[in-house]
């Protein structure tokens, strides 16, 4: 079934508008966010230690696995890509195993703007959705009329999703505003003619921020402007995903939605190739939001070689052995 995000109710639409006076301008916007509390960062990296010591065995394992797989967003963002390989990408998103039909479908295939269509073509009406990274990505040098053209040929192309780079320039020298406007602007061209939207993943490239004050401030930023998912990394620069800081993103998301009733998703994106990687991470949403994020609705994770590693995991539970490495594909 496609991935849906319900509207906000009206308490939650009334908890939100009244933060507007946040974002009514630079200055207030600026004082808020240099007004959230400072990261302790000992504190931050210890706990995510913490977590990842948990281990899962046999059923739970099997059951995490699955849910693993049904998150991830198959990703090919290669200047080499070609409408075959993003064809094979797609199948492979549809049946990750062709020899165990239980396997689960993967929650999108992420690729650039001109291979949109032949994603959406190639998916059919498997409910997988197509993810597009837009916004000039992944340096996001470019005017905001480009970006935003960017986005609309990904949308009029059928991308369900569009995940859009910040500009970090603007955001380190201390434009929130200019960013804030931004993330709005393109959230408004993510709209269709019939009235619904692309859901908007914003990417951040925390291995750019330098600090862990500045992620959280991004994180409220994003979510403020309207952010669907809030998104660690490109996979693009030598810092992606880490568990501390994809843990700071989620307190972060936790605390938005304790003020404003909103929720919003989260993705890891970048350095996450094992199933005991996956299964941390999913150990963090589970302590941190609970089980209503434990969907693909609420989290995913952004990955090309997870899936492999996922699928000969789940194979040695069921078959007692490990595969070679002829067993899976290599995209």
């Amino acid at each position: 079934m496609p991935i849906t995000v319900p509207a906000y109710g009206k308490e939650a639409a009334g908890r939100l508008a009244s933060m507007a006076d946040v974002t009514a301008d630079d200055g207030a916007l600026r004082r808020f966010l240099h007004g959230l509390p400072g990261v302790d960062a000992v504190g931050l990296e210890a706990r995510a230690a913490t977590l990842g010591t948990r281990s899962i065995k046999t059923t739970a394992k099997a059951y995490a696995i699955d849910l693993a797989i049904s998150m991830i967003d198959l990703t090919t963002l290669e200047g080499a890509d070609t409408p075959g390989k993003v064809r094979a990408l797609c199948a492979k998103g549809v049946h990750p195993d062709p020899t165990d039909r239980t396997a689960p479908k993967v929650a999108a295939i992420c690729v650039y703007p001109d291979m949109v269509a032949t994603a959406k073509e190639a998916l059919g009406d498997s409910g997988i959705h197509v993810a597009s990274v837009a916004t000039a990505f992944p340096a996001g040098r470019a005017a905001l009329p480009v970006k935003l053209a960017d986005t609309r040929d990904a949308v009029a192309a059928g991308a369900d999703e569009i995940d859009m780079v910040i500009d970090r320039g603007a955001f380190l020298s201390g434009r929130y505003m200019d960013v804030f406007e931004e993330i709005k602007a393109v959230k408004e061209a993510c709209a269709r003619p019939d009235g619904t939207a692309a859901h908007l993943k914003v990417i951040f490239e925390t291995g750019e921020l330098q600090t862990y004050d500045n992620v959280r401030r991004a994180s409220w930023l994003a979510m403020l402007a309207g952010a669907d998912f809030i998104k660690t990394s490109t996979g693009k620069v030598a810092v992606n995903a880490t568990p501390p800081v994809t843990l700071l993103m989620l307190e972060a998301v936790r605390d938005f939605h304790a003020a404003t009733g909103v929720q919003v998703g989260v993705k890891p994106a970048g350095g996450i190739r094992t199933t005991k990687d996956a299964i941390k991470y999913l150990v963090m949403v589970n302590e941190t939001l609970g089980e209503p994020w434990l969907t693909a609705d609420w989290f995913r994770f952004g990955a090309s070689s997870l899936l492999n590693d996922l699928l000969m995991q789940r194979q040695k539970l069921s078959t007692g052995r490990y595969s070679g490495p002829d067993y899976v594909t290599v995209d």
